[in-house]
């Protein structure tokens, strides 16, 4: 059984929140400041990550799990590397990793 959950969204770093919503053209589900917006890509949500919340350079699927730290050390012993560690961002737990194939993606738990 994976440790990994549904895929919650697909995570997009963008210089500029307004510009990127604009860009897209899709209804805004959330939005945070210039944080965060979640956007409605009907049927998985498109995540536009501000400056602030970067926490890869790339566009990267985000995959929703029970308990980030846990998932951590399964993917880890499976040949997942850490990219960054399970942290706190203002509405989750959070942590990065690349497959063994180089592929980066984000594991993250609603606080």
């Amino acid at each position: 059984m994976s440790v990994l959950g549904k895929v919650g969204n697909v995570l997009i770093p963008v210089a500029d929140l307004d510009q990127a919503i604009a860009f897209y053209g899709l209804p805004v589900k959330f939005r945070d400041g210039d944080r965060f917006a979640a956007l409605d890509g009907g049927g998985v949500t498109v995540a536009l990550a501000g400056p602030a919340e970067h926490v890869t350079d790339a566009t990267a699927p985000s995959y929703r799990v029970a308990d980030v730290a846990l998932a951590v050390r399964e993917l880890s012993a499976r040949g997942g590397e850490v990219v960054r560690p399970p942290e706190d961002g203002p509405h989750e737990t959070r942590a990065v990793l690349r497959d063994p194939s180089g592929n980066v993606f984000v594991l993250y738990s609603p606080r």
